[in-house]
């Protein structure tokens, strides 16, 4: 039995504008981010980074760019999904979450600019301590945490009668309640933190318990955008809305040991962190293989998709292929190597890559032109390709032992091997950002106003 998995777009006129604005929102974010991954690349890459005394600049242009990359355009996606899927109740309610998100991301762009700078490099939310982006970065928290309360008491339910369309609101609620449990987490870290714990570890602490639980909210949403793409592209998936319901339940329940683990270790105890590390790397992709494998089964079945929708597939396949590498990396990792941005740079660049594919789908629904044309059609195999090889081979030289959060001499390269597999790293990271900008500008033109 066939079943299809879509959300309609909301027609209250100010659902679609909150909706628009957070989109907004998370494509500044990639737009101003890439501006510094371009530097942190070349700090990496062989010969080039000689030229430049680069180290100092690296780790500021990291924060930023870990920042609006990562934390900003993910929760902003979220922000994107949960007002698709927004109930017409109260809908001014939106508002204040998305201004106060604008402002704190505001704020944590221009930080370093306005003097910001001793830059931390704590996992998760790495931080500038500077009173300006600690403001910055607590308006944005807070207006995050207001669209999680909004999504929570103002979403369309469920329903009693189990459909496709009930199988993603569903999903997308899993992510709320990770969401939510995140946002507990951080609050529970600050509160709990002992006064003797300074410095990077105390940021590192911090953001550990909030920044595992709200990556179940990444996967949880990508789930959902997994299967919404699947039948979106043609796709007949042949599994249960139950079934699929059952496992996003799945999927989710790991991380409601979120406040076991904090009633049962104390915050800086090894036990805790570890704790959390145990549950992302055995709980956090237990709906993912399931589902992809049926996705997978139908793609082989399927025709060829639509030609107006071949990016979108596009992105699907490429999403999985990145998420699953990612995976399989994590079980490699071993220390404080560059396996461990290997591997969740797949997986960020798989949640990353079904988010493209769904903003190509979602444009013209919203009222934009339908994203078209060679490069749109191009773009998630330029940058999904050229991640893939950057994953790779930084997975490689950290099974040689070349560390993590370092540049330059720094790094410690020894071999032959070494020095190519980063030179490759180095040419996989400008093909990414290479179809990251090719993203931006197709989808600005699909916003663009057309000339009367």
């Amino acid at each position: 039995m066939t079943e299809f998995y879509s959300l309609d777009v909301p027609e209250e006129p100010s659902l679609r504008r909150q909706t628009t604005a957070w989109l907004l929102l998370a494509l500044l974010s990639l737009v101003v981010g890439g501006l510094f991954v371009i530097l942190i690349v070349f700090s990496r890459t062989p010969g080039i980074q000689d030229i430049i005394p680069w180290v100092d600049f690296f780790k500021t242009a990291l924060v930023v760019h870990v920042d609006l990359t990562v934390l900003v355009w993910f929760l902003a996606f979220a922000g994107i999904l949960w007002s698709l899927n927004s109930s017409d109740a109260c809908p001014a309610c939106g508002w204040p979450p998305i201004i106060l998100s604008m402002a704190g991301a505001l704020g944590i762009t221009l930080a370093p600019f306005l003097g910001a700078a001793n830059p931390l490099m704590n996992n998760y939310v790495p931080v500038l301590r500077d009173p300006i982006f600690f403001i910055s970065l607590g308006i944005f928290g807070l207006g995050f945490s207001l669209q999680v309360l909004r999504a929570l008491f103002f979403s369309r339910p469920v329903g009693r009668f189990m459909n496709g369309a009930a199988a993603l609101r569903f999903g997308l609620f899993t992510g709320l309640v990770a969401a939510l449990l995140a946002v507990m987490a951080v609050a529970w870290s600050y509160s709990a933190i002992p006064a003797s714990v300074q410095g990077e570890h105390y940021y590192e602490l911090l953001f550990w318990g909030g920044g595992h639980a709200i990556q179940f909210t990444h996967t949880q949403l990508m789930l959902v955008v997994w299967l919404w793409l699947a039948t979106a592209s043609g796709m007949a998936l042949k599994i249960s809305p139950r079934v699929v319901l059952v496992l996003l339940a799945l999927g989710a329940a790991p991380v409601l040991l979120t406040p076991v683990i904090y009633l049962t270790y104390p915050i800086e105890a090894p036990h805790h962190i570890a704790s959390f590390t145990w549950l992302m790397k055995y709980g956090g992709g237990l709906a993912a293989l399931p589902l992809a494998l049926v996705i997978l089964l139908a793609l082989k079945e399927a025709g060829p998709a639509p030609k107006a929708l071949r990016a979108e597939r596009s992105a699907l396949i490429f999403s999985i292929l990145l998420f699953g590498t990612g995976g399989i990396i994590g079980f490699l990792i071993s220390g404080s190597n560059v396996r461990v941005p290997a591997h969740y740079h797949g997986s960020i660049v798989g949640v990353t890559l079904a988010f493209m594919g769904i903003t190509y789908y979602i444009l013209p629904r919203l009222g934009f032109r339908k994203p078209d044309g060679k490069w749109a059609l191009r773009q998630p195999a330029i940058y999904g390709g050229g991640q893939l090889v950057w994953v790779l081979a930084m997975a490689y030289t950290g099974g040689h032992g070349v560390q993590r959060k370092t540049a330059g001499a720094a790094q410690g390269l020894k071999s032959t091997g070494e020095y190519i597999a980063m030179g490759i790293m180095g040419l996989g990271g400008v093909v990414a950002i290479i179809g990251g900008i090719i993203f931006l500008v197709v989808v600005y033109k699909g916003m663009r106003p057309e000339k009367s």
